[in-house]
């Protein structure tokens, strides 16, 4: 099939998302940088060198002919694998009671991040290569759940909870759209739910953030405190914000400032007019990529799209519903927005291949 040019709307969507992050979090870590660095702009300037990073893995996974990476999946995924068994290995770094880095030389990053990639593109190839028996079958379902079964051990003995239900619930949404029988995947989503749950009544920690999700009021000054703060965050910045830089709660109170609560600092700077902005260019990169998807040459490049723009958005709204009291804390950074290598490198690589496939839509 003939290239053509790519959707230029995706695009300038996804730059719009990066300069607007640049811009949050350049506010968002401006104080912490200087407590802890004497640089306000530490945490800015790791960010842009990571974004230089996912700049070049756009790049790559735009121009590299996209059948390539269905010929590598099962390939990258192995190596995924290896990586994250690693991580419990002297190669891993702990913080916060959590095993999820690995350190590699100068590179120290996280495996689990690795998988919005690796993973999705693996299911999208083992479904594109096998004809409609094979993937509606229940040998096809029960290939998928034994990579499933190896992906949670690994994933939940780091423990990286939140990243394992957004992948699992990424890749039921493509089994979806690929048509496979609804049995399945209630039945996939009913066993991940339980074995959640039981993680919960095991964990105390778990524990402890569920029962600050059904009372927040709880205890305010312990499991509650992150929660009760961002809210007094999200609702100080009224309809139009106290003004960019201007955060209260960056200087003293709100955890994670930078990181999975700078969502409550967006609405606070920015109000809910900034707030809504936001969420307008997350849905409008969903949009985009669904239509991409829709008119994608093959099986292939449509689920791995649809998996994609799907792992970047549904993060997003995870992260706002959680800050939001709608969810319980999960963790997870805000696309574009949030402080962090990995995961922002691994975005722009999604991104790439997204427009990738834009060129060669029908």
């Amino acid at each position: 099939m003939k290239q053509h040019q790519p959707d230029y709307v995706f695009i300038v969507t996804v730059v719009v998302l990066v300069v607007f992050g640049l811009a949050m979090l350049l506010s968002a870590s401006s104080i912490l940088g200087k407590q802890q660095f004497n640089d306000a702009y530490y945490y800015f300037k790791h960010q842009l060198v990571s974004l230089g990073i996912g700049i070049a893995l756009f790049f790559i996974t735009y121009l590299s002919p996209y059948h390539f990476f269905r010929k590598i999946s099962p390939y990258a995924l192995l190596v995924n694998i290896i990586l994250l068994a690693l991580v419990f290995t002297p190669l891993g770094r702990s913080a916060g009671g959590a095993s999820r880095w690995l350190h590699l030389g100068p590179l120290t990053f996280q495996p689990a991040e690795l998988l919005k990639f690796s993973f999705i593109v693996y299911v999208a190839a083992f479904f594109g290569a096998r004809g409609k028996k094979m993937r509606k079958g229940r040998e096809g379902f029960l290939t998928l759940l034994v990579v499933i079964g190896v992906i949670a051990a690994l994933l939940l003995k780091q423990p990286a909870t939140g990243i394992f239900a957004l992948i699992v619930a990424t890749v039921m949404g493509m089994y979806f759209v690929e048509g496979a029988r609804l049995r399945y995947i209630l039945f996939t989503c009913m066993l991940v739910g339980l074995a959640i749950a039981l993680l919960v009544l095991v964990t105390p920690y778990r524990k402890a953030r569920l029962m600050t999700y059904l009372n927040p009021g709880v205890d305010v000054q312990g499991t509650g405190y992150h929660i009760n703060q961002a809210l007094i965050a999200l609702g100080s910045g009224g309809m139009f914000g106290i003004g960019f830089g201007n955060s209260r709660a960056k200087a003293s109170y709100l955890p994670e400032p930078i990181d999975d609560s700078i969502f409550a600092l967006i609405a606070e700077e920015l109000g809910f007019v900034g707030a809504t902005v936001l969420i307008g260019l997350l849905l409008l990169l969903l949009v985009r990529g669904f239509a991409i998807a829709r008119d994608a040459p093959d099986t292939f490049s449509q689920l791995a799209t649809v998996g994609m723009v799907s792992v970047v958005v549904l993060q997003g709204f995870i992260n706002i519903g959680s800050i939001s009291g709608l969810l319980p804390i999960t963790g997870l950074p805000m696309p574009f927005v949030s402080y962090g290598g990995t995961y922002l490198i691994v975005v722009m690589a999604c991104m790439g291949f997204i427009a990738n496939i834009s060129r060669h839509t029908v």
